[in-house]
């Protein structure tokens, strides 16, 4: 084997080797390299086949030419008298192949070559890097920090460099060039992926930090995060167990990256404390989670198919009174606390009762028990009031047929008189005088409104 020959099948292991790339797309990118660079000396639709050997690396190349009687493009045809001469038997409607010299090369045409291989190569070395990547969305890894774009962190995998954008970093963190850095692959795109990405916001964030990344820059694009919930999901599987192995499972995770997060978890063991597990001997476990996340607090809530249970725990670390659910269809309760737990089931701006309703899906509201009774107590003095305008019924009365659940004049209309007797101070002549005046307090509610709606219809 020829020495040059020998260059050839060495540098081709050692693309194979260090680049992961396959022999034979090796071999086809060369070949295509070669008729590109021979078209340029022979025309552009000339038709030219060429081949690389595998196994002694010798290259042959020629250009087929159709013979007929007149010449009318000679970068595909040649005539049959200048064809006889290159081979006897040839006759018009054949095809001849014409052997090139592949040594004979111009510089131009050698470089164009070099050229198409080095693109070829880059493209396939790409379409790998995207094929090994792109089921790997969702794993954890470690890379160190490269440089930085704007503040978007390059960071740097080994083979290749990913992208941890400004939005999905823990935002007190500050990170030097050749610091370590853990994080979650949360997309792996092509700059196909990326054209189309619409109006959703992250990824618009995302396409925002891949353009200043390396405008140059034709992807594989992997971006990272640390401040997806999925990341904490997994920083928990690494450090308890029970969590791989599905006995303990996290049922849902809310995050302020770096400053708090809320996980809900379940056990599928009756004999298995979630939380008690996920907190560790001595909350070593728990620890560990913190200490990557730059001691983020973290809220481990029990699950419970109890809804008013669950927002109670959600409300975490504040101590929960009870928990008043106001709609069932818009998803919507009350949760009350005593005096001294307000600021903490709030939170630093909204904090923790704003985590705890995107943990359970439920729009909360807090309130202490005071505001509570303040409230209550104000809706009373308001209901007696309205009954105090009733014929028949004095301050006190009021406060006696409100406090029986009488708590509108339409109620006292409708009541029989029997009913009413048995609140406590009135008798049978009360009873009725009282159903009178609350039906004429009605009546003189609704007279204002015919004559309004009457006057409404002359103007008309």
């Amino acid at each position: 084997m020829p020495e040059n020959a020998k260059d050839f099948i060495a540098a081709l292991e050692g693309l194979e080797r260090e680049k992961n790339i396959k022999r034979g797309d090796i071999l086809k990118t060369i070949e295509d390299a070669l008729v590109s660079a021979l078209r340029k000396n022979l025309g552009k639709t000339a038709q030219i086949t060429a081949t690389v050997d595998a196994q002694s690396g010798t290259i042959q190349a020629a250009q087929l030419l159709n013979v007929v009687d007149v010449v009318t493009n000679p970068e595909m045809e040649i005539d049959v008298a200048s064809a006889k001469k290159e081979k006897k038997s040839v006759k018009v409607g054949d095809v001849l192949s014409r052997p090139l010299e592949v040594n004979d090369f111009s510089r131009i045409a050698a470089q164009i070559a070099k050229q198409v291989l080095i693109q070829k190569v880059r493209g396939i070395e790409r379409e790998n890097f995207y094929n090994e990547f792109k089921p790997r969305e969702g794993e954890v890894i470690t890379g160190t920090v490269r440089r930085m774009s704007d503040r978007d962190i390059i960071v740097d995998l080994g083979k290749i460099e990913a992208i941890l954008p400004y939005c999905e970093q823990i935002r007190r963190e500050r990170y030097g060039v050749g610091s370590r850095v853990k994080a979650m692959i949360t997309k792996v795109m092509t700059p196909t992926d990326l054209a189309e990405v619409g109006d959703d916001p992250i990824l618009s964030r995302y396409k925002s930090a891949a353009f200043k990344m390396d405008k140059g820059q034709r992807g594989p694009y992997i971006f990272l995060s640390r401040g997806n919930g999925k990341f904490l999901e997994e920083l928990f599987k690494v450090e308890v167990p029970e969590i791989n192995e599905g006995i303990v499972e996290i049922k849902g995770i809310e995050r302020d990256p770096g400053f708090r997060s809320k996980v809900i978890v379940n056990s599928i063991d009756s004999k298995i404390d979630p939380i008690g597990t996920c907190v560790g001997m001595r909350g070593i476990r728990i620890r560990a989670i913190q200490n990557e996340l730059s001691g983020e607090r973290i809220d481990l809530i029990l699950y419970s198919t109890d809804t008013s249970t669950l927002i109670s725990n959600a409300v975490a670390p504040a101590k929960v009174n009870f928990v008043q659910i106001t709609s069932v269809t818009n998803k919507e309760a009350v949760v009350i606390v005593p005096d001294d737990q307000l600021a903490i089931a709030i939170g630093k701006d909204w904090q923790n009762i704003r985590l705890a309703s995107r943990l359970t899906g439920w729009k909360l509201d807090v309130k202490s028990e005071s505001q509570k009774a303040q409230e209550g107590k104000e809706v009373s003095d308001n209901i007696q009031s309205v009954l105090a305008n009733i014929e028949g019924v004095g301050p006190k009365t009021a406060e006696l047929l409100q406090k029986a659940g009488f708590t509108s004049v339409e109620k006292l209309a409708n009541v029989e008189a029997e009913h009413l007797c048995t609140v406590q101070g009135i008798g049978d002549k009360t009873a009725v005088k009282i159903i009178e005046g609350a039906k004429k307090y009605l009546e003189g509610q609704q007279a204002p409104t015919q004559e309004a709606a009457d006057d409404n219809q002359e103007n008309n």
